[in-house]
């Protein structure tokens, strides 16, 4: 869930390549939700700053939608600017949105 067109798609496709099905790709966290309640997924990459809500008052949403989701969090900004909000969030982890990749993915939701 991104607002920026670009970063979903590529965000989709690292999905993908760690051996994901990517289900929905969400412009804000209004569509992200109903997706969410439609598709329950095992994993959602969530941006902290979505045009209408925050990621962090998503995750409660989220988790109450599908139960034992991995919720990793992204942002152009550094975990360290958001305190111990991430930490505090129930999110499973954060990645920085330039340091999104396979790898990255992977060590935060235990894949190979």
């Amino acid at each position: 869930m991104d607002d920026h067109a670009e970063f979903r798609a590529l965000a989709g496709e690292l999905v993908a390549a760690a051996g994901l099905e990517v289900a929905a790709l969400c412009p804000d966290g209004q569509s992200a939700l109903e997706a969410v309640a439609a598709l329950r997924p095992q994993v959602v990459l969530l941006d902290i700053q979505l045009p209408d809500i925050s990621g962090f008052d998503l995750i409660p949403q989220i988790m109450s939608l599908s139960e034992g989701v991995c919720i990793v969090l992204v942002s152009t900004r550094d975990a360290t600017d958001y305190g111990r909000r991430v930490a505090m969030s129930g999110a499973t982890g954060f990645i920085p949105k330039e340091e999104l990749s396979v790898a990255a993915l992977a060590a935060v939701i235990g894949g190979p």
